[in-house]
């Protein structure tokens, strides 16, 4: 039997405005259609080329069995994030790419459009980061975020979180090229 990591546990963060629980395989329709529905969260995350494109389509059982795996993965943590006032689902915080060695994480996430806008997106992000850093003991979690989207950098940098430098010409969009930063957030 593997020994326990830090992301074993799959817990739920309960907040304000959002409560983060572990995803299922049947969140895995439910968060797709997030991404599919609100052109702006394929866009702002890199997942299409174009202004108006929609991600390429992902086979509903192949996509279930994914969050499936990803509910008991030792290697991550994935997290709905639900809204306390309708209960519904509207999207996704993630630790993921741990070095133990290190004590470090990637962060991402994605909040679709019926939860832009109400401070769900920063409080979600908020639970997640904290939990990692005095809950799992990580040092270091780091995240990308497009140039394009200053929206989500202002949330990042009112976590906490620092611009550590620029990754240029990360992506191609709309015939142009797009930066990327680099940010990064420390505990004990």
């Amino acid at each position: 039997m593997a020994p326990a990591t830090p992301f074993s546990e799959k817990p739920t963060l309960r907040g304000e405005l959002v409560t983060l629980r572990p995803v299922t395989g049947d969140d895995a329709a439910l968060l797709d259609a997030v991404v599919r529905d609100d052109p702006e969260v394929a866009e702002l995350t890199g997942s299409v080329h174009r202004t108006g494109d929609s991600p390429p389509p992902i086979d509903p059982a192949r996509l279930r069995a994914i969050y499936e795996s990803w509910a008991v993965a030792d290697d991550r943590l994935v997290l709905a994030v639900v809204d306390n006032t309708t209960a519904a689902v509207v999207g996704e915080v993630v630790l993921n790419d741990w070095d133990p060695a290190n004590r470090s994480c990637g962060f991402r996430t994605f909040v679709g459009r019926a939860g832009r806008g109400r401070g769900l997106g920063t409080e979600a992000t908020r639970l997640v980061v904290e939990h990692g850093l005095r809950t799992m003991g990580l040092h270091r979690i780091t995240l990308e975020v497009y140039a394009f989207n200053p929206r989500a950098r202002h949330v990042y940098e009112k976590v906490g979180f620092v611009h550590e430098g620029t990754g240029r010409d990360a992506l191609r969009f709309d015939d142009g090229w797009v930066d990327v930063h680099l940010m990064a957030i420390l505990g004990g």
